[in-house]
């Protein structure tokens, strides 16, 4: 398998300085604002790469005494993924072949530092910006040759702001508001997978190398009863025990409801038709009492599982529900847990808590979105090179403590984009190449993919009408 190029912009190390106010220089407190005020209140910062959506960082005052450098705070900020396709896109003219190197236009990474309360760190910020306006920052960045190596571009201080008036240059630049960052581009390929149809219709899933596809894996989607899952191995071996006692307890945890949606899965099969991966809706999907919706206090379950010596095994949870919405209308909900390699060989014990949650958060229910696993804000963040929790460096996990706690996920682990309720959604899965070491790791997150998809299905209100691809009566016909 070969991976596609991608980019991933990293910012951090966020602090602030600001020049304390002098009673004896009045005119730099002038209503013509050409002074910088300092300010006890809260600052943050809103950062944005080209055109991609804006997110935001808290940015911590330091005194404005302070000397030299500042210390590596390790706190993450933002992080922009970027494909070699978004790049030629940016390009204001074709990119130019030189040599083997793709030469790309400059980007512009943009940074606003306001006084005030402002998003969560790494939060999509859709609107606009609360608070003063205390200074901005354009980072321009040549992500092209990012491509093959990580690149620092800016690590240290650097002025914001308005200088004042009637000094000199150098008393003027001690005079502003200084923003400390730090900002690197290293290249993070990946693997890019494309289902040739919805998952309920059993499609090809194709691998994605620029412009050219191959087929990589077929889906076959059922809808059956969770005793027959139970009833099956990977080799149909009634021997087998341990996992599906785990599976048994697993499915029968919810009282069924008159309105529930249940039995769905997705096998993954190699191109040999040996099955590699499968997503099981083990917790039916059932309207809360005197609703016609999932709710996060009942949410629907699936089981991620890969073949271990001819027994499905355990891989991960995924657990959704339908969150209630303003003005933009309602959201699915989402939870992902990893399930420990002991669980699948302790029976029943464990299954009610012993996952590991690495990613918690949601979807535009009408619209769409993508569900992702990004661990990158999880790391300490360094001035250069690899994270601290990186498996390319000495176990120093910094302010975080302890150890590793989410397995061999680290930084970008996979996305899935995802269509909204009632559209035809073909989901489009990327995968990090360092958590895929053979095909059968990346057909466990193309089945994963597919139960996300499913879910926008599952959790629709159950006064809407599913497709007959998703009904049990039209799956019987297709066995």
């Amino acid at each position: 398998m070969d991976p596609c190029p991608f980019v991933r912009v990293l910012v951090g190390n966020l602090a602030l300085k600001m020049p304390a106010s002098t009673t004896s220089a009045p005119r730099s407190t002038s209503s013509s604002g050409s002074g910088v005020h300092p300010t006890t209140a809260p600052c943050y910062c809103r950062i944005r790469l080209n055109k991609l959506p804006y997110q935001t960082a808290s940015a911590p005052l330091l005194p404005a005494t302070e000397e030299g450098p500042a210390s590596c705070t390790g706190a993450f900020a933002a992080a922009f993924h970027v494909s070699r396709a978004d790049l030629d896109r940016a390009a204001a003219k074709p990119a130019l072949l030189l040599g083997a190197r793709l030469r790309c236009r400059t980007a512009r990474l943009k940074v606003a530092v306001y006084a005030g309360r402002g998003g969560g760190v790494g939060a999509s910020c859709g609107g606009g910006a609360s608070g003063r306006l205390i200074g901005k920052l354009v980072v321009p960045l040549d992500l092209g040759a990012a491509m093959a190596k990580p690149v620092v571009f800016h690590s240290g201080w650097v002025p914001i702001g308005k200088r004042r008036a009637g000094r000199g240059k150098a008393a003027a630049a001690a005079a502003r508001t200084q923003l400390n960052l730090t900002v690197r581009a290293e290249p993070d390929p990946r693997f890019v997978f494309e289902f040739d149809g919805e998952p309920e219709c059993s499609p090809q899933v194709l691998q994605v190398k620029g412009s050219m596809k191959q087929p990589m894996f077929t889906c076959k989607f059922s809808c059956r009863s969770n005793s027959d899952l139970r009833s099956r191995s990977v080799q149909s071996d009634p021997g087998t025990a341990g996992p599906r006692n785990w599976l048994a307890k697993f499915g029968s945890e919810r009282e069924r409801a008159g309105k529930e949606r249940k039995g769905w899965s997705v096998t993954v099969h190699d191109l040999s038709g040996s099955p590699v991966a499968l997503a099981s809706m083990v917790t039916p999907f059932v309207a809360s009492p005197g609703t016609d919706r999932v709710s996060r206090s009942n949410p629907g379950g699936w089981l991620i599982l890969r073949p271990v010596d001819g027994t499905w095994t355990p891989w991960g949870r995924l657990e959704c529900w339908r969150e209630r919405g303003g003005s933009g209308g309602d959201t699915l909900g989402y939870r992902f847990e990893l399930v420990p390699d002991h669980t699948a060989n302790t029976g029943a014990s464990g299954a009610g808590g012993a996952g590991v949650c690495v990613v918690e958060s949601g979807v535009p229910a009408s619209r769409g979105g993508r569900f992702a696993i990004d661990l990158t804000a999880a790391q300490p963040f360094g001035r250069s090179g690899t994270p601290g929790c990186s498996p390319r460096v000495s176990g120093d996990f910094g302010h975080h403590g302890g150890l590793w706690p989410f397995g061999s996920f680290r930084g970008f682990v996979m996305s899935v984009a995802v269509q909204g309720e009632g559209r035809c959604s073909r989901p489009t899965v990327e995968v990090g190449v360092a958590h895929v070491a053979c095909a059968e790791d990346a057909a466990a997150f193309v089945a994963l993919a597919a139960a996300v998809d499913l879910s926008m299905d599952a959790c629709r209100l159950f006064s809407c009408k599913l497709r007959r691809e998703l009904s049990a009566s039209r799956a019987e016909l297709l066995r």
